[in-house]
Formats: C-alpha cells, structure tokens, sequence
C-alpha cells in the first residue's frame, strides 16, 4: 500500500502524479474487494472517481487534518454521489480518519461502512449522500455559511453526470450565482454512464459545459484521470472571482480495470476472486494475504 502520510504538495508535479496514479489504483483496488466481500456496491462508479479522489485528498488540495476532523476552519468535501462508497471510504481510510481493518466489514450487519455514507458513523463523512441530488444543495448550503461568517474555508462536492438528471442540482445551481459563491467547487465524474445505459440514451446531458456556464458557473473540462491536469486546475481556484466553480472531469466508467471499462453492466458489477486477481495485475498492485 503506497504511504498515505506523504504530502504530495511538496514534489515536482511530474512525480506528484505518478504517486497520485499509485495511490488511485490502490483505492480502485481496495473499493474492488470491498464490493467483493459485501456481494453488492458499485464498481463502475467507485473506479471513475478514484482519480479525483486520490488528487483531492493526497494533492494537497483539500485543507483537512485526519486528528482534527472537525476542525472549524477545514474544508468540506461532500460525495453527493454516495453510492460509489467503497471508494470514498477507502479514500478517508487510507488518509487516516479511520482504521484500515473497518474496510473489510463493509456492508456487514451493523458496521460503520453503509453502503452509503452516514456522518453520524465515520469521521470524515460532512454529509449523508447516496440518494441523488442532495449533495449539492448541502454543499451550496456550506458554501453559504462560510460567506456568512466570514471564514475562508472552501466546499468541494463530488457529482455524478446521471446524478444531474435531479432537478434539485439546478435549483442548487442557481442558488450559488446568485450568491456568487466562489467557495464552492462543483466537480462533475463525467463518466457518460448510468445506472441501465449511457447517459445521452437516458437523458442527454451534452453540451455538460455550456449548462453549467448558462447557470453562472466559471467552468472548466480536464481529464479527471490525469493527475497533473487536475492539479494544475485545482491550483487555481477560484477559476473566476465572484463565480461558482464547475470542473466537468471526463472519464471512463470502470477506468483502469480493461472488463469493466465503459460497460453498463459494471454499474451494479461485483467481481470474482478471479476478476479481482486480473484486477490486480493491471492496476500494478499486490493482493495482501
């Protein structure tokens, strides 16, 4: 398992992103088994987002303290796409917030690791998500709060692009230019898949930009599997003074792992001992005994 106390911050980009790679296929890896063991979860999902989350939380870019939790002055960031819970949770794992060994209990009967986030179980969790179109509104909420107060704390949310079919997201949405939150980073896992089919079969969302640019958003596209384009973008928020932040990251639903790569049915997939083993391989990890 790569060092998760190493701050990436203070390398070279070039090799921030190489241990960035690292570390993201060891979340893959790890949400993989969890879903393994719980028999259910969601592959697809848990596999596109592991980039973003390993460059959210190991790149420096979210000001947080796995000792201080609830420190007053962290950053929030909310997964509204909670059902991709393995892994988020092996993300706040492997930061440290909580032990390791608590991921292979994952869905067990009353273990802390739901399917879907709860806060009121497990530190680093800002908000209960996994029904969709809930993230953002809370995020909006905490963005709001910070400009009330006065205090420089930023609010991150992770969305899916099936999850923007809740109206509630552009409510969200309008909310935030109107009140110019430029605290708020609305990052978007533009995987073009959802649960069934591919997004645009379901409910076209293209063109993704030019929405969240119709809605007062300072928006920008990068590869949400390219560790150094994403640093790069994070590195220069707020994207507009006075703006909202939206960061359309397109990626491939199953990344990294060539049988679920862009295939409806990893949505709901569960690997097998064997899958996981062909898994291992090509991520470039090691299965622990």
């Amino acid at each position: 398992m790569a060092n998760s106390t190493t701050p990436a911050s203070n390398l070279p980009i070039g090799e921030q992103a190489v241990r960035l790679k690292q570390m993201a296929n060891e979340i893959r890896f790890s949400a993989m088994t969890m879903t393994n063991h719980a028999g259910l979860g969601h592959t697809g999902g848990d596999l596109s987002s592991s980039d973003i989350l390993a460059t959210l939380y190991f790149g420096g870019i979210l000001q947080i303290d796995p000792a201080e939790p609830t420190r007053p002055e962290r950053d929030r960031f909310i997964m509204s796409k909670g059902h991709c819970s393995g892994a988020f949770y092996s993300t706040l794992s492997f930061k440290g917030f909580f032990p390791r060994t608590q991921l292979s209990t994952y869905m067990d009967p009353l273990s802390l690791l739901n399917g879907h986030p709860d806060r009121n179980k497990l530190p680093g969790v800002e908000a209960n998500t996994g029904p969709l179109g809930h993230g953002l509104p809370i995020a909006v909420g905490c963005a709001l709060a910070a400009r009330m107060r006065g205090q420089g704390w930023r609010t991150f949310v992770l969305t899916g692009d099936g999850e923007l079919n809740e109206g509630s997201n552009w409510e969200a949405a309008m909310t935030a230019q109107q009140y110019a939150l430029d605290n708020l980073v609305v990052i978007v896992d533009r995987n073009r898949l959802q649960q069934g089919d591919f997004t645009e079969k379901i409910i076209r969302m293209d063109p993704m930009a030019s929405k969240w640019i119709a809605f007062g958003f300072a928006v920008e596209e990068v590869d949400g599997h390219d560790h150094a384009a994403l640093l790069e973008v994070f590195s220069r928020l707020p994207l507009k003074s006075g703006k909202p932040t939206c960061i359309v990251a397109n990626t491939i639903k199953g990344k990294g792992v060539s049988f679920a790569e862009n295939k409806p049915a990893w949505h709901h997939g569960v690997p097998t001992r064997e899958q996981l083993a062909l898994a291992a391989a090509e991520l470039g990890v090691e299965i622990s005994q």
